[in-house]
């Protein structure tokens, strides 16, 4: 799943959201072996302030219009928590939608998801994206997050969801060491019995280790990470470059064969 973020600030790549730009980069991003494009208008790095829903509408769907005019077949994910912006997105073929709540903030997007026959990928998250970073405690990080997601699960079944993925939620609302305790134990939630989501790509955990201070030059690291979880039952990797990813993937499949 490859990130084409319409917005002008977000922590990797923010800046340039010119309409044209972002659709040539989500054609290059197919073209570099993307399955998935996932288009956001709204910023969740740490400390982001919300924007309104027009302004949401006005960042997505005419990136969504542009790439469908080039490409109809490519599966679109919306990262949205908003249910009019999704509301818009559907009226050109999304397939998935991409909820950071998962679930918590307006119920009205799982029964359009149902409606609409989409995907949903159920996220958790501790606090909004202004607040979230700011002393984030667990009592037990697994087993709350385990619970989370039992219960929106639960919920999106009731509301007959077609399919879910879950996505622990790397970076949001976890402290470096969650997110080190996190990826060590992806199997813990397996049991749960739905595929895994993971977005590690450029995050401050990675530059942390490794004292890379710019996210767009993560690209290398992030790799080698999703490279160290191949063996883990994770259906979707949400990433910035799809070409990195995709070369690993070649070479993964000629040595495992």
């Amino acid at each position: 799943m490859s990130i084409i973020n319409s917005t002008p600030d977000s922590f990797s790549d923010g800046g340039n959201y010119d309409i044209n730009h972002l659709t040539e980069k989500a054609l290059k991003e197919i073209e570099d072996g993307a399955d998935i494009i996932d288009i956001g208008g709204e910023s969740t790095r740490p400390g982001a302030l919300p924007i309104s829903i027009d302004e949401e509408i006005n960042r997505t769907i005419p990136l969504i219009q542009n790439i469908r005019k080039y490409n109809k077949n490519i599966p679109i994910s919306l990262d949205t928590t908003k249910y009019e912006v999704a509301f818009e997105a559907i009226k050109y073929n999304i397939n998935i939608l991409n909820d950071i709540s998962g679930l918590t903030n307006d119920i009205r997007l799982g029964q359009l998801a149902r409606d609409h026959n989409l995907e949903y990928i159920i996220m958790h998250k501790k606090g909004t994206p202004k607040d979230m970073q700011i002393n984030p405690t667990y009592n037990n990080l697994l087993q709350e997050i385990y619970d989370f997601f039992s219960n929106q699960i639960n919920l999106a079944n009731q509301l007959k969801i077609k399919k879910i993925y879950l996505d622990v939620g790397i970076g949001f609302g976890k402290n470096f060491e969650h997110n080190i305790e996190l990826l060590k134990n992806l199997d813990y939630f397996y049991k749960l019995g739905y595929p895994l989501l993971l977005g590690i790509s450029r995050k401050s955990f990675i530059g942390k280790i490794l004292n890379i201070p710019e996210p767009k030059n993560r690209d290398v690291a992030t790799a080698l990470i999703h490279s160290l979880l191949l063996d883990k039952n994770i259906e979707i990797i949400r990433v910035h470059n799809a070409k990195i990813h995709s070369e690993l993937r070649t070479i993964y499949e000629y040595l495992s064969n």
